[in-house]
């Protein structure tokens, strides 16, 4: 978005409409086992890759949407242990308030000033979208801000 190069195209997922033979976890027990891994912490693309690696009851699950019907962050919502701040919004405020103390500490990195004003803009666009659902009506992005959703 930011940048004059072209994207690197990514794989896409086999278009499946059930789950493989060879997983035949019950369904129950794949959403017993993605509310267990938020409540260790875990992110919901952390949980996929746990339960892709790991699986249920010594099982892999290549994809919890095939195997639930839903994917999981609806899991997540419906047993109340969704994260407060959606995943990507607040990887970018992560990486937001690491680049502002980066740029304070070198004012002359010219390159880094200008990621952290790309980080922002996105920050700034996926705050519109979020405002209201997941964030409040009167958020608007400020550094303090950040620092504050990221300490609750």
């Amino acid at each position: 978005m930011h940048t004059r190069r072209r994207g690197s195209s990514g794989s896409d997922k086999p278009a499946a409409d059930e789950p493989p033979e060879w997983s035949d976890v019950d369904a129950d027990a794949v959403e017993e086992r993605v509310v267990e891994l938020a409540e260790e912490g875990y992110d919901p693309s952390q949980i996929g890759m746990k339960l892709r690696d790991e699986g249920v009851q010594g099982t892999p699950i290549p994809d919890v949407k095939l195997a639930t019907d839903k994917k999981v962050t609806e899991i997540l919502e419906e047993n109340d242990a969704d994260p407060e701040l959606p995943e990507d919004f607040r990887n970018l405020l992560e990486k937001a308030i690491r680049l502002r103390r980066h740029v304070e500490e070198n004012g002359q990195d010219h390159q880094n000033r200008r990621s952290l004003q790309n980080t922002e803009s996105k920050i700034r666009r996926l705050a519109d979208y979020y405002r209201g659902d997941q964030l409040d009506e009167d958020f608007t992005y400020s550094y303090e801000a950040a620092v504050e959703l990221l300490e609750e």
